[in-house]
């Protein structure tokens, strides 16, 4: 398998105040990786870090074998899903048009009238095309994103809490679909969780960071007593969903 992100030796400053420490980390192409941690352990930091967002005291960042300067058009290859979507819920945009923004501007892809419609029928959503963004759901923005995702070929995806706010079941079918589309897409996806229940059943590659890598490796490993004892500390509560 090839490597699609390599994270070597990274270090980020925040004022006076270091947040990631020596982070070293690698994404092998098709995987599905959980980010974990205590909250404020630099998770968010490092996904920024990751894309370029903040600036790095040391260290490096390659992307689809490329460092961060020379990706240019293949930064187009990253799709990111949020813990919430930020924007005006009476700005007068509808779905059909928001998941049209997923296509580069320049792209020979703007051509493709019918890519819209293959993205929302993908994610059983094409009845909302004409509705409202403002009037979705929890559940329905959440298949409007990975839409948006869809509508153009990516290699990478990138998920902050995604299923922040959905219920159990909305959950289940946010990630059967996920997996579903990261099978055929052939996606790699990193994503920041404190589900450790979802990471154990969804992904199989767990790196849990406090600063630094405390661990990685498989659920099983990454998410044993003793590694999550070292990453949490002896207070730590297993978050998790009742199904």
């Amino acid at each position: 398998m090839n490597a699609l992100v390599q994270v070597e030796d990274l270090t980020v400053r925040q004022g006076t105040q270091i947040a990631l420490s020596h982070v070293s980390l690698t994404l092998e192409e098709g995987s599905s990786t959980a980010l974990v941690g205590p909250n404020g352990a630099g998770k968010s930091t490092l996904v920024q870090a990751m894309l370029g967002l903040i600036p790095v005291e040391s260290g490096s960042v390659r992307l689809f074998g490329c460092s961060l300067e020379q990706l240019g058009e293949r930064r187009h290859a990253i799709g990111y899903v949020p813990q919430n979507l930020p924007f005006e819920r009476t700005f007068p945009i509808t779905v059909a048009e928001f998941v049209a923004l997923g296509i580069p501007k320049h792209s020979w892809w703007k051509q493709d009238k019918s890519a819209v419609e293959r993205a929302l029928i993908r994610v059983n959503a094409m009845h909302l095309a004409n509705k409202p963004l403002g009037n979705l759901s929890g559940g329905e923005t959440k298949r409007v994103l990975l839409a948006y995702c869809l509508v153009y070929p990516r290699k990478l995806l990138i998920l902050d809490e995604a299923p922040a706010g959905l219920d159990p079941q909305a959950e289940e079918s946010f990630y059967q679909l996920l997996e579903e589309l990261r099978m055929q897409e052939r996606w790699t996806i990193l994503q920041i969780s404190h589900d450790l229940d979802m990471v154990s059943r969804s992904c199989d590659h767990v790196v849990c960071i406090n600063q630094r890598v405390v661990c990685e490796g498989t659920p099983e490993e990454a998410l044993s007593n003793e590694s999550l004892l070292l990453a949490y500390g002896p207070n730590r509560t297993r978050y998790h969903h009742q199904h």
